[in-house]
């Protein structure tokens, strides 16, 4: 590669601080990372970029997950390929509410007439939240989240994240709202969207329904309560006592008890099959039946079915066809009404409670009655939460979307599990996860939420003569109007007038779930529908770089969208990367509060300290964090820094060819290091990648220049030349990891970016063809053994060895460099001896 730029720009004094500032406004003004769309699709490398949930402040694990993704584009961008690499934003959904909730003060009162004066408390109060319209809230959803986009892109701007950030896009931006709006359209239209009435999992806090991919098991503090149901006459006088026992954590659901259950061959309880007990407290007569997923060794062997406790009474109401007696509420308290057959009388007393308010008093009643048997029994049970709650969800009955995701379908299953197959995961073993949650899958995707910041369900409903919306009609508008928002626009012929009227319409006052929208980002990035030829150019996309535990929700969802809009995987590659642990090695998270910010590590350390760090991370791997990494990370570059100052400061020799043996052995060593680069790099293993590089790079500083540095001085071409071609190839190797060092000490000799030069190549022109790579190795650890006998003499490494014996089978390559060797440890006088098949061995006598 030929020099143009003069050496006068290289500084007296390098120095790391403040690479940052200069080189972020440099690649911006210059365009180093803007994609160029004129390039073919096989000439393009695309990423479906992780849009990180702007609710807040970014963490360390970010700045782990996102240096990988990076190294990626960047290496890849040296590869030749124009990268297609956008950044997108996650800002809908319950983290962004919760934040504009507790920052301005205030909640959202769908009921309130919207305020266009309406300006948030002074000083808000998260106690005494202020009520406000939908559009009012909305106004400061948008509000905040462009304050912490803006903080966000700083500060990946700051990581040197080489984003085109031209194409940037946010899950509640217009495009983002056409093309979720779009696609569940079209769902809809060939059957796969569709609106059913059932149980649903549900959070009383946050007041919306939660999917199956969105829940995590807790322990969570019960007990065991032993319950009698009054048997009848004729049970008693088959023997079996008064009562049949079941043992129950939750007697409070005893109102909405539709039956008891055991397995069909617990001969315990099989003559109790086909007919009924009495629930206690209500009288209520249910049914006793079988069901195989009844446990015969747990409690009592016998257990209440209620609509609902958990998914097991799902299971068995749906499958045994039983009645529905709801009586827990949307805000988690027990309905204000006994539900039909439950005596009003009893009921009163814990209606309206609250769950553990109305456990409290039916257990109170039921000592009253007698039908509590013993003291309740503490017991840790796992509990189903909402991922981002904070109160164990109930069971309600209630009108949601879905989107059908093979959870009810065998085939679409099948076709699921073979996307999954198509992909090339990286680690490999990341895809059994992905296959154990399709196979687990109790039911179809639930997508719409109980919220108001999200994308709207675009239907409406027509109202009959009474007002009541006829849900098996709904209109939907046409493509070209998207997007809508039912809740203010109008369907296609009615009028503002007619909403809420009789024979006029309603909207659904629904929103997407967040995953509904982010399982598109490959459409939205990509300009689906909206811009033709850049979709041609980067879908489906190359990489999908994301965490391991989201592979049950983004990555799956985004296969379910691909798969039946276009009947391709989204993408070719799946990267998938490890959490962050704190020093006790566990996953650093908000809700942990262990996380630690990274501006303040960019700040002390330098961002290409920190990327070294997350670049040392392998993929798939958890991955402790460790400042003392950091540290390393920015000696590295210090020295990149200073090593290429000194390579620098040996005048050009122009065209000089490398001649002397240990200069060829060093560059055939280095294109060794270039081919292992290249293989984990194509491999997706960024960490093995910089580790070779790495250690090169440390004996090419220990050793080799100070092997070399003498003849060097004396203007030695071929030391000179080696030096050099050494240095541009090792600036380019560390480049994807150290982007702002490296492209600063290029700036020093070389026109244009580092960032959009060549990858090395081994077989590149002057890399050292014919060298022996053994040659440095044993010179070097002669090297090394005369550093050892200076130390254990306490003398100065300058000092003199007055005799050297180098024996051995590879004597004779240590010769090849003997002046060298000399020169770097100041020997006097050097004596060979080989030896057939003995070890190498220096014996150095250092003088007094």
């Amino acid at each position: 590669m030929t020099e143009r730029r003069p050496i006068a720009a290289m500084p007296e004094k390098p120095a790391l601080d403040g690479l940052e500032a200069v080189w972020v406004a440099r690649w911006e003004t210059e365009g180093t990372y803007r994609f160029d769309r004129s390039r073919g699709r096989d000439e393009v490398y695309s990423i479906d970029t992780p849009p990180p949930t702007v609710s807040g402040s970014l963490h360390v694990g970010h700045v782990f997950s996102y240096t990988h993704t990076d190294t990626i584009a960047r290496f890849q961008r040296m590869r030749g390929r124009e990268v297609f690499y956008p950044m997108g934003w996650d800002d809908n959904g319950l983290p962004t509410e919760r934040r504009v909730q507790i920052h301005f003060g205030v909640r959202c009162d769908p009921s309130m007439p919207y305020d266009p004066a309406f300006r948030p408390p002074d000083r808000p109060d998260p106690k005494r939240q202020v009520p406000i319209s939908r559009k009012n809230f909305i106004e400061l959803c948008e509000r905040l989240t462009a304050e912490d986009e803006k903080a966000f892109e700083e500060l990946w701007r700051r990581l040197g994240l080489s984003v085109d950030w031209s194409m940037t896009y946010a899950t509640i931006g217009r495009d983002a709202r056409t093309a979720s709006q779009r696609a569940f359209l079209r769902n809809l239209a060939r059957g796969e969207a569709y609106v059913s009435e059932a149980p649903t999992l549900w959070d009383v806090t946050f007041r919306t329904a939660v999917a199956q991919a969105e829940l995590e098991d807790r322990e969570w503090p019960g007990a065991f309560h032993r319950i009698g149901f009054d048997l009848s006459p004729a049970q008693r006088d088959r023997g079996f006592g008064d009562r049949v026992h079941i043992e129950t954590t939750r007697p409070e659901l005893i109102p909405a008890c539709v039956a008891l259950v055991a397995h069909p061959d617990d001969e315990r309880y099989r003559p109790l099959f086909g007919t009924t007990v009495r629930t206690p407290l209500f009288g209520v007569e249910v049914p006793v039946v079988a069901h195989h997923l009844a446990e015969p060794d747990k409690g009592s062997g016998i257990a209440m079915i209620c609509t609902f406790g958990d998914i097991t009474d799902v299971t068995w109401w749906r499958e045994l066809d039983l009645p529905t007696r709801p009586v827990i509420g949307w805000d988690g308290r027990l309905l204000p009404e006994a539900p039909d057959g439950v005596p009003a009388g009893p009921y009163a007393e814990v209606a309206g409670r609250t769950v553990h308010g109305a456990r409290e008093r039916i257990v109170e009643m039921l000592r009253e009655s007698g039908h509590l048997e013993g003291e309740p029994r503490p017991v840790q049970r796992p509990v189903k939460f909402y991922e981002k709650g904070d109160r164990p969800l109930e069971i309600v009955t209630t009108r949601q979307w879905y989107i059908r995701n093979g959870g009810r379908d065998v085939a679409l299953r099948q076709d699921l599990l073979e996307r999954g197959r198509r992909l090339e995961w990286h680690p490999p073993h990341m895809r059994v996860r992905y296959e154990n949650w399709v196979e687990g899958l109790a039911g179809d995707w639930l997508i719409s939420r109980q919220r108001f910041f999200g994308v709207p369900i675009p239907v409406w409903y027509p109202l009959d003569s009474g007002g009541e919306p006829v849900y098996d009609a709904p209109i939907t508008p046409p493509e070209s109007a998207l997007p809508v928002d039912p809740s203010t626009d109008v369907p296609p012929g009615f009028t503002e007038e007619m909403r809420g009227k009789p024979f006029g319409f309603a909207a659904d006052p629904d929103v997407m779930d967040t995953w509904a929208t982010s399982s598109l980002t490959p459409q939205i990035a990509a300009g689906w529908e909206r811009d033709d030829d850049l979709f041609r150019r980067v879908f489906p996309m190359d990489l999908r770089p994301q965490a391991h535990e989201i592979i049950r929700t983004w990555l799956f969802s985004t296969v379910v969208r691909s798969h039946l809009e276009h009947g391709v995987p989204p993408w070719r590659h799946a990267a998938i990367s490890g959490w962050i642990l704190d020093p006790d090695r566990k996953k650093m998270s908000k809700t942990k509060g262990n996380v630690v910010t990274p501006l303040g590590l960019l700040e002390q350390h330098g961002s290409d300290a920190v990327r070294y760090w997350a670049a040392s991370g392998r993929p798939g791997t958890d991955t402790t964090f460790d400042t003392g990494q950091i540290k390393v990370g920015r000696r590295l570059a210090i020295k990149i820094l200073n090593a290429s100052r000194f390579v620098l400061g040996f005048e050009s020799a122009g065209g000089a060819e490398v001649t002397e043996p240990v200069d060829l052995s060093m560059l055939a060593a280095l294109r060794t290091v270039v081919a292992e680069a290249t293989e984990a790099f194509e491999g997706y293993d960024y960490a093995r990648a910089l580790e070779r590089t790495e250690r090169f790079f440390w004996a090419f500083c220990d050793d080799y220049l100070e092997l070399v540095k003498a003849r060097a001085y004396d203007g030695d071409a071929s030391a000179v030349a080696a030096l050099r071609t050494a240095l541009d190839v090792l600036l380019r190797l560390f480049a994807p990891f150290l982007p702002f060092v490296t492209e600063e000490v290029w700036s020093w000799w070389r026109e244009g970016s580092v960032h959009r030069s060549a990858w090395p190549e081994p077989g590149e022109p002057g890399t050292g063809a014919a060298g022996d790579p053994a040659v440095l190795d044993a010179v070097a650890e002669v090297l090394r053994q005369i550093r050892k006998a200076k130390s254990e003499a306490k003398v100065s490494m300058r000092a003199e060895v007055s005799r050297l014996v180098v024996s051995g089978a590879q004597a004779g390559l240590v010769q090849l460099a003997q002046d060298d060797l000399c020169a770097a440890g100041n020997v006097e006088e050097f004596v060979l001896e080989t030896a057939d098949g003995a070890p190498l061995t220096a014996t150095a006598t250092v003088a007094p």
